[in-house]
């Protein structure tokens, strides 16, 4: 039998190699699969608020609530250690959605509602030329990835339209506490439907200033579409943000899928929020509408419905304050006409809390 001994400089190649080779593994290595590894790790909790009391008005797009839950940076979808073992087959099924070739990226988990009534509280009657009362009650799972200048989402929402959604229920609430009058017109909702929305968007920093001594400025495109019964469109637009420290996002949105762009954060950093600053911002959406079940009515059933119009467009105004953890942002939201006969265009105010965690 030979004796021969290892070259040492062969033994020390071996070592560097196992060692980066370590290094590439997710930090919930260190722990067990599933929720208390992803707990060792800053996660982001955000929610929605949104209202045309806000703006004076109580009727169209008249409340919405979003919850979101933004994970961790993930090595992948499919067999990152942060993920529990039921996630990662759910994300096996859903690989077509995943966006490819960035190295920062997550999953977003979302729940929320929305309500839509005419703009008459006080007729029981269905109204032919105002818009249907509605209400969608949703979850939604997001997936997210980034590099320096762009960010790709997708997203898909299962939810319910019409009685099951309890949007009279939730308003009657609100107004009960708030001592508003009640919408007396429910019986005349959209009937009870699944729903499903698959969306797509992409944002891109266009231009950017980082001033040492003046405020900084940056300027954000997106577009994207939607697919669905719920709603099926094209949408493009863009945000101009100044101030002082902007953060390291790509903006703000109202309530919608892919509208939550302020995570994941870019690969190497460990917080999403580390500087306190403020800054405005002004930001534009239009959309070439195909569908929309809260105009169209159910796709299934007879239901009311108006002639909606299928070029639709938002111009917003905000402020946003930042903190180490956190992020405060008030917007208010201007809506062209969406329908024939619409009396005027929609307003509605929007608050956004995000909290890391």
């Amino acid at each position: 039998m030979s004796n021969v001994r290892p070259d040492p400089l062969v033994l020390l190649l071996v070592a560097c190699m196992a060692q980066a080779e370590g290094e590439k593994q997710s930090e919930c290595a260190k722990n067990p699969p599933g929720m208390a590894a992803l707990a060792q790790h800053p996660s982001l909790y955000i929610i929605h608020l949104e209202n045309d009391l806000f703006h004076g008005t109580d009727s169209d797009y008249t409340s919405g609530v979003k919850f979101s839950w933004v994970s961790p940076n993930l090595k992948n979808y499919l067999d990152d250690p942060c993920l529990p073992q039921w996630v990662r087959q759910l994300n096996q099924l859903s690989g077509t959605l995943h966006p490819k070739g960035d190295t920062s990226r997550n999953m977003v988990v979302t729940a929320g509602q929305a309500m839509y009534t005419p703009r008459d509280r006080y007729r029981a009657d269905l109204i032919p030329t105002d818009r249907p009362y509605a209400g969608w009650l949703y979850l939604g799972l997001g997936y997210n990835a980034r590099n320096e200048q762009r960010m790709d989402s997708a997203e898909v929402n299962l939810g319910i339209v019409g009685p099951a959604a309890l949007a009279k229920q939730s308003q009657d609430m609100i107004h009960d506490l708030r001592g508003i009058p009640r919408f007396q017109g429910w019986d005349n909702q959209l009937k009870n439907e699944l729903g499903i929305q698959l969306v797509a968007e992409r944002k891109r920093k266009v231009a950017e200033s980082d001033s040492r001594t003046g405020p900084e400025a940056d300027a954000i495109l997106h577009y994207g579409a939607s697919l669905g019964n719920i709603k099926t469109y094209l949408n493009a637009g863009m945000e101009l943000r100044i101030g002082n420290r902007i953060p390291d996002d790509f903006g703000t949105a109202p309530i919608r899928p892919t509208g939550d762009s302020n995570a994941p954060y870019e690969a190497g950093s460990v917080r999403r929020f580390s500087e306190s600053g403020v800054h405005a911002f002004i930001s534009a959406d239009a959309r070439v509408v195909a569908r929309d079940i809260f105009l169209d009515g159910n796709t299934f059933a007879d239901s009311h419905h108006v002639a909606k119009k299928y070029l639709v467009g938002d111009m917003a105004v905000g402020v946003a304050w930042q903190w180490r953890g956190g992020k405060l942002t008030y917007a208010q939201y201007v809506r062209s006409k969406e329908f024939d006969g619409q009396s005027a265009t929609h307003g509605y105010g929007s608050i956004t809390l995000s909290m890391e965690h």
